[in-house]
């Protein structure tokens, strides 16, 4: 197999596919609008501090070493990781939840909360991760074509997991409403609500406490430059600041794109950007999904992000940090249910020069803050402002201190530019929710059904959005590519 391949868009899907292309021995070539690859997995650094810009939890470590064990390497010929101890805290209105790095300090912080729960935590962890190692070892490498997919022993007996909610397990076992959120909170990675998604994702509770949270010393972004190079190891070529602005085709057959005004003619094209923006790329009668379509779906929230450098440590928080000291329903309806600005919304404070000095100057911080948002929603400077204020005050309350007069500086990102930078659809920040009917074979196609040798990854297609899937959605379409192309 010796295809002449497009990529179009250099996130980790995007990355992970090139990869798999080029060992499969394909002459491959990537084009990232942008001036560094990464796409939303990114990187910001200002005054000397470093700020992900993108994705801020490693979990699922396993994922990671699997993908770079295809290519004969390991997860330390690339970059240093650390498990952190403890996890992550959890602030509510009148206490906070410590995660430690292992079961048995998360059993005892669950007793401390609520006398007796240890006991049901390891029932519902142990489900977890008899759920865990059937979602990845057997649902999530398969590409997403036919509903047979999902039939197997496994999931045949474990039926009902696909019907009943991940809410209404955590409810059944827990009684205490700060616990019932901190089992809930692993699922938002997903993208929709606990109540909306299958309980057989309790998977990601195991990935939460039984496998833990790690950390890329220097930062998510060294994952994106380990991946790049090992791409160019492998004789991948990457193009930045290439702007693909059509797909070309002839005859319902993809023949090349159109990049920054020149067309080059390709064997085969592999969009990895927003899949709604890769469909504009066709003419209209080469698209699969309607507008309609697009606008029927459930998608996961957007963001405002701010970066803020501090001038001095900051007290009474670790390097990840949940503030859940408002109501958690309440916060998700006014995403999904009734898109608005919430009147008081969680929010999510990383602090990574807490445990990695390299990312932050002697005595001073850096910290990002995460609000999630509706997709869509309006979004202008004074809303930013706004909700700055909304939670510095909140921080400032929880942690009992003051911090307003120590920033150094400030910088967001929102709807507006998710969409300017990453042709993002709505300015969603991580892809279609992951929700019964949004699973495995009911999300977007890999490969078009119109139009051969045109094919698409990453977190609007199978398996679904966060960086482990990212990884595995790159060696799927992959695989179909040989599977279609191998003559």
């Amino acid at each position: 197999m010796n295809k002449n391949i497009a990529v179009i868009g250099s996130g980790f899907s995007a990355l992970s596919a090139a990869c798999y292309l080029a060992k499969n021995g394909n002459t491959v070539t990537i084009f990232e609008k942008n001036k560094t690859v990464g796409g939303r997995a990114n990187q910001f650094q200002k005054e000397g501090f470093t700020f992900d810009s993108g994705p801020s939890w490693y979990w699922m470590p396993d994922i990671f070493e699997n993908f770079f064990k295809d290519f004969d390497k390991s997860v330390n010929d690339f970059y240093e990781l650390d498990k952190l101890s403890p996890a992550y805290k959890i602030f509510f209105s009148d206490d906070t939840i410590t995660i430690g790095d292992h079961m048995d300090k998360i059993c005892e912080e669950f007793e401390r909360i609520e006398p007796g729960s240890s006991i049901p935590l390891k029932t519902f962890i142990s489900t977890a991760q008899t759920n865990y190692d059937i979602a990845i070892n057997k649902i999530v490498l398969k590409p997403g074509i036919s509903p047979f997919e999902l039939v197997t022993k496994d999931t045949v007996t474990r039926l009902d997991q696909f019907f009943k909610t991940i809410s209404s397990q955590v409810r059944k076992k827990f009684k205490n409403p700060k616990l019932i959120s901190t089992l809930e909170f692993p699922v938002l990675f997903l993208g929709a609500k606990p109540n909306n998604t299958p309980s057989f994702y309790s998977f990601m509770n195991f990935a939460d406490f039984g496998l833990g949270t790690w950390h890329p010393k220097g930062g998510m972004y060294e994952i994106v430059k380990g991946m790049k190079r090992l791409a160019e190891g492998l004789n991948v070529k990457i193009k930045t600041n290439s702007n693909v602005t059509k797909i070309v085709t002839h005859r319902k057959k993809a023949t090349g794109i159109t990049v920054n005004g020149k067309t080059i003619d390709f064997d085969v094209v592999l969009s990895g950007a927003d899949y709604h923006h890769s469909e504009t790329l066709l003419d209209e009668s080469d698209r699969q999904y309607s507008e309609a379509y697009w606008n029927k779906k459930t998608f996961a929230p957007s963001s405002l992000l701010f970066y803020v450098g501090f001038d001095k440590k900051i007290e009474n928080i670790n390097h990840h940090n949940l503030f859940f000291d408002t109501n958690f329903e309440t916060h998700a309806q006014d995403i999904y249910d009734q898109p608005k600005w919430p009147e008081e919304p969680l929010f999510y404070a990383n602090f990574p020069s807490k445990t990695d000095e390299s990312m932050a100057p002697e005595g001073k911080e850096a910290a990002f803050f995460l609000i999630p948002i509706a997709p869509g929603i309006e979004d202008t400077n004074a809303f930013r402002e706004l909700y700055f204020e909304k939670i510095i005050n909140r921080f400032e309350k929880r942690t009992n201190q003051k911090v307003k007069n120590s920033i150094i500086f400030k910088e967001s990102f929102c709807v507006n530019d998710f969409i300017e930078k990453y042709n993002s659809y709505k300015g969603n920040a991580y892809g279609m929710a992951n929700t019964l009917l949004q699973t495995a074979f009911l999300r977007p196609k890999l490969k078009s059904k119109k139009v051969t040798n045109l094919y698409f990854t990453g977190q609007l297609t199978v398996p679904g959005p966060g960086v482990p899937p990212a990884l595995i959605s790159g060696k799927l379409v992959a695989g179909l590519i040989k599977k279609h192309h191998s003559n």
